[in-house]
């Protein structure tokens, strides 16, 4: 089968900034409160955090590229702590958005079991990441690629829906 995961290259940023800002405001743009979007796709797609994430070893970006135009993209975190794993080697899936015309056709599963494979090839321990509490699909999603319960967390950042703030940890033990 042929890899859906592209490399990002610093030079790509702009291509990521806009695959990144359209596919997080299509699946999560009515969970903030006004003007809360807007501020936080500057904070995580703009030029500056970009281009600092791209020449970041730490960090891995990748668009899901099934043919010639991403419909998507995941990030990485290849050293990431986790409460209780401290002295583990563990990676964060921090972001994976795909365009919601690309959902049900198995890009998104796809492309997770090449980061989980990757991941596992660089002797990581663990993958873990955060999802809202709420998001009974996505954990469902999560489940059936092998993740787990971990823990609760709170997402903590400005203008998001205080009903929406409650996040699962999930860890898959590679």
């Amino acid at each position: 089968m042929k890899s859906i995961l592209q490399h990002v290259a610093p030079y790509q940023w702009p291509d990521l900034q806009a695959i990144g800002k359209e596919a997080y405001a299509q699946n999560f743009g009515d969970h903030w409160e006004a003007n809360g979007l807007t501020r936080y796709l500057e904070m995580e797609f703009g030029e500056a955090r970009l281009q600092a994430d791209l020449q970041d070893e730490n960090v891995g970006y990748f668009f899901i590229q099934p043919t010639d135009e991403p419909v998507g993209f995941v990030k990485a975190k290849w050293s990431s702590p986790l409460p209780g794993l401290e002295a583990s080697k563990t990676a964060e899936l921090e972001k994976l958005y795909l365009l919601p015309s690309q959902k049900g056709k198995g890009l998104g599963k796809q492309a997770l079991q090449e980061l989980i494979d990757l991941t596992r090839s660089q002797d990581t321990e663990f993958l873990f990441l955060c999802v809202i509490d709420t998001n009974t699909a996505a954990i469902r999603f999560y489940e059936s690629l092998g993740f787990a319960y971990h823990s609760r967390t709170r997402l903590n950042v400005p203008d998001f829906k205080e009903e929406l703030r409650g996040m699962h940890r999930m860890i898959l033990q590679l």
